[in-house]
């Protein structure tokens, strides 16, 4: 396979836009001759005339036209990623994919990712749901710019990223009917088997919680295990258990879902990370993710 020569592709495209060898050689500071001979070379390599002779002016050829249309894309995105790499604005949103762990609260996501919208005043938000294994190959293949989870990325990933520590907070219970001031200051005796609704297990927080479970001496009634938070909600919104959720979401628990506490647990933390293969993030988008979640989101742990 023989491949393009884009110094022939930019002799060929200022020409094209000049309309003569003449205009472009004075452009390129080049000798006419050698723009020519450059162009014939593109020609050679693609086996198609370029153009033809119209009086004075060179004039493209049907594939002329077709080669100049990719010219003006190439060196158009050339032109665009200068302006991105030294912070100046172009025509085009600014576009941040983000993965999502399928393990991550939705709303959690939400507040995380909301301020990127707010960078510049176009921008393009692309979330992928997935579990972290995919998502962080997908990460490491550059197809995606960061990677949100409720866990750092362990050792044995075969991924060269760094781990970005975006907040961290305690875990409320949380339960739909009114609660005496006993079974407050009993908390968290009170927890004995009483149900409860918990995230499944593959979930950091809830391997954290069953640990914390077994040290205090703790036998809860697991009546429901989730992998989709937002059903784990619906559930304890229902009143069918007592909730167990991170402190983050203490006023979307009690304003939104109606839901009173009944105590928090602050040996018990939940952690929230974004995973990138930058040491330091570039993208002013994720940058600014990551230092909303530090000084607004973690800062007062949800209030």
């Amino acid at each position: 396979m023989e491949w393009l020569n884009y110094h022939h592709l930019l002799y060929f495209w200022k020409v094209a836009r000049s309309g003569s060898i003449a205009n472009a050689s004075k452009e390129l500071l080049l000798a006419p001759p050698t723009i020519s001979a450059q162009v014939s070379h593109l020609e050679d390599t693609l086996g198609e005339k370029l153009f033809v002779r119209s009086g004075r002016r060179l004039v493209l050829t049907e594939a002329g036209r077709v080669a100049f249309r990719y010219a003006e894309e190439i060196f158009g995105l050339g032109r665009e990623m200068m302006d991105t790499l030294q912070d100046r604005p172009t025509g085009r949103p600014l576009r941040v994919q983000i993965g999502v762990a399928d393990v991550l609260p939705k709303v959690i996501a939400y507040r995380l990712i909301a301020p990127a919208l707010r960078v510049a005043d176009q921008v393009r938000v692309v979330c992928r749901e997935d579990r972290p294994d995919k998502l962080l190959a997908e990460l490491a293949v550059n197809e995606l710019d960061v990677v949100l989870a409720d866990a750092p990325m362990g050792a044995a990933v075969k991924v060269h990223a760094f781990n970005h520590l975006l907040g961290e907070c305690g875990i409320g219970f949380y339960r739909k009917s009114k609660v005496g001031a006993a079974r407050r200051r009993g908390f968290p005796r009170s927890l004995d088997r009483v149900p409860l609704l918990l995230p499944t297990d593959h979930t950091a927080v809830r391997r954290k919680l069953d640990e914390w479970f077994e040290a205090e001496r703790i036998r809860p009634v697991v009546v429901g295990e989730f992998d989709d938070f937002s059903l784990l909600l619906t559930f304890a919104e229902a009143g069918h258990g007592v909730s167990a959720v991170p402190m983050v979401l203490d006023g979307v628990m009690r304003r939104r879902y109606g839901l009173e506490r009944i105590g928090q647990v602050n040996e018990v933390r939940a952690q929230f990370y974004a995973i990138s293969v930058e040491r330091k993030i570039r993208n002013p988008a994720v940058v600014t993710i990551c230092d909303t979640a530090r000084q607004r989101v973690f800062g007062k742990e949800g209030s």
